[in-house]
């Protein structure tokens, strides 16, 4: 009886956690002009292009630093070049900033679908 309670809780449990998906996570129209998607991936979040020219690559992965802050590391897919990169999540916006030693940074707006 309790094995088969404990079972149910556990199911109910890994249920909820997957119905509440962080609000990263989505389909974002990037500065550009194509979309990207934003998915959870082993413990982080992996960017991949779902439109334009780069259609499939991975160009971004990201762990949450808490508070709408993430942090990780941003390809331009142009050159095949990454970057530290950091984004920070304001409702429907998504501030992207992708920087070389620190000090050269370039920030992008992208928005929710």
């Amino acid at each position: 009886m309790f094995r088969r309670l404990s079972m149910t809780i556990g199911a109910v449990l890994l249920m909820a956690s997957a119905a509440h998906a962080d609000p990263i996570e989505g389909d974002w129209k990037t500065q550009a002009g194509p979309t990207a998607a934003i998915k959870a991936c082993g413990g982080s979040f992996c960017i991949v292009m779902k439109t334009g020219n780069y259609v499939g690559k991975q160009i971004g992965t990201f762990r949450s630093s808490g508070d709408g802050k993430y942090s990780g590391t941003i390809t331009d897919p142009k050159d095949d070049r990454t970057y530290s990169g950091s984004a920070r999540l304001s409702g429907a916006r998504l501030d992207m900033t992708g920087c070389a030693l620190k000090i050269f940074c370039k920030t992008q707006v992208w928005s929710k679908l």
